[in-house]
């Protein structure tokens, strides 16, 4: 009996060991197609949905493209499509490329962006990441010195002019995953490899035609060069979406760094793909560094319980923004301690002139959109599609301002974009500016 106990015994702990080791294995294993936050799966680890493939040549070229007739374009699309069925799979939560096929397109076209994406192949593995539509980030096997290839994956491979190399050599062995982060701003390209940086915002060239900059906006394709390929964890944050960088906005935030940006850069802080309001850094207030003076902004923001903030506009650098030039309130106004507000003090009211349509905020820790139009004297605040303010500013000041108080900014016609620090963290991604003076 004491034998067959112990026996048993044993086996039970033989068996939690087991199990143990396999949740611990399981743990240590990347989450599949889940996005992190700010990001949207461009692979949703099932099927092609969201994918296309590239149309066979020579209208693989962006130029050419655009020269099909609808009902040309739709007959070689589905030439493509049956193509890129034949030769893309998905096994396991992973894209798998037989090496017979062509490239794999997304369904949508992209503008500026920042993309995660988990990458494997095999030896003499030859592959790249397009970018709007255009060759491209290496990613090749070590291995081939003879080709060239002992530099390292992440370069921009077809530049002639600028930086085509990688800055280091970062690959993991064949066989192995490896992760891009890849930024792409304007016509600059930024890389990272497995953590390192190995392009540091080199502008990309146009391979189809060099005489042009590169793309505004276009697809992004998973290249092959005949060889088994493996894609997972295919993420994309839109920095400014492809219908909104040909409507002429332009990112005043690039996700990375406060490039741009002038005043306290202590306080405000980039993290994660945000503009991170931390008082326990430093006070003060952040502007851009340039001027704008008719235009419109768009910007996503999170509220902490009570946070107070302001969105300066036509600012100086010196002097209280909400006097010297004008500050739109970021403020979440059904905190208990502000149950004493003014009517011009509630949240995306123009301080002390114009008071704001109540209601219009998220529960505190979501994500808010707001967009403020300035055109001339009129202004117009938009906050999660709700219109809350539309006014004429020389109105609302005359005979005075409802806080009766002087506000010589509201004269003003230019000057620069900010946020205003009141002492609380808050959080802000997506700021984009489409200036209407050019």
């Amino acid at each position: 009996m004491m034998r067959r106990e112990t026996f048993h015994r044993g086996v039970g702990r033989v068996t939690i060991m087991v199990l143990f080791l396999a949740m611990v294995a399981q743990a240590q294993q990347p989450s599949l197609n889940q996005p992190p936050e700010g990001f949207v799966a461009l692979f949703n680890g099932k099927d092609l949905t969201g994918w296309k493939g590239l149309l066979k040549g020579p209208y693989d070229n962006p130029d050419r493209r655009a020269t099909l007739a609808p009902e040309k374009a739709q007959e070689l699309q589905q030439e493509a499509d049956e193509n890129m069925r034949a030769h893309w799979s998905v096994a396991d939560g992973v894209l798998v490329f037989d090496g017979k096929g062509r490239s794999l397109c997304t369904g949508k076209d992209y503008g500026d962006f920042e993309m995660l994406v988990d990458w494997k192949i095999e030896k003499a593995g030859d592959s790249g990441i397009y970018l709007r539509g255009s060759p491209q980030v290496q990613i090749w096997d070590t291995g081939r010195v003879a080709s060239g290839a002992q530099v390292g994956s992440g370069g921009l491979y077809n530049n002639k002019v600028n930086p085509s190399k990688p800055t280091k050599a970062a690959d993991k062995p064949v066989g192995a995953w490896n992760t891009f982060r890849i930024i792409m701003i304007g016509d600059k390209v930024t890389v990272y490899l497995n953590g390192e940086l190995v392009v540091d915002n080199v502008v990309m060239e146009n391979y189809w035609d060099r005489n042009k900059p590169i793309y505004p906006t276009g697809q992004i394709e998973l290249q092959n060069h005949g060889n088994f390929l493996y894609f997972r964890n295919i993420y994309i944050r839109e920095i400014l979406s492809a219908e909104e960088r040909l409507e002429g906005f332009q990112p005043l935030f690039n996700g990375r760094d406060m490039t741009g940006w002038i005043g306290n850069t202590t306080g405000y802080y980039a993290q994660d793909g945000k503009i991170v309001c931390d008082p326990t850094k430093a006070g003060g207030n952040v502007y851009t560094a340039d001027e704008y003076s008719d235009f419109v902004v768009r910007f996503e923001f999170k509220l902490t319980p009570g946070a107070n903030n302001g969105l300066a506009l036509r600012a100086p650098l010196k002097g209280d923004a909400a006097y010297e030039g004008m500050e739109i309130q970021i403020l979440e106004d059904s905190h208990p301690k502000y149950a004493k507000l003014q009517p011009y003090q509630f949240h995306g009211s123009v301080y002390g002139t114009v008071p704001a349509k109540r209601d219009c905020l998220k529960p505190t820790g979501e994500w808010n959109y707001e967009e403020v139009t300035l055109k001339g004297r009129q202004i117009t605040v938009k906050v999660n599609g709700k219109t809350i303010v539309d006014a004429d500013l020389d109105k609302a000041s005359t005979p005075e301002t409802m806080d009766h108080r002087s506000h010589p900014g509201l004269k003003r016609d230019k000057g620069h974009i900010g946020f205003c620090g009141h002492g609380d963290y808050l959080e802000f991604r997506n700021i984009r500016v489409k200036p209407l003076d050019k």
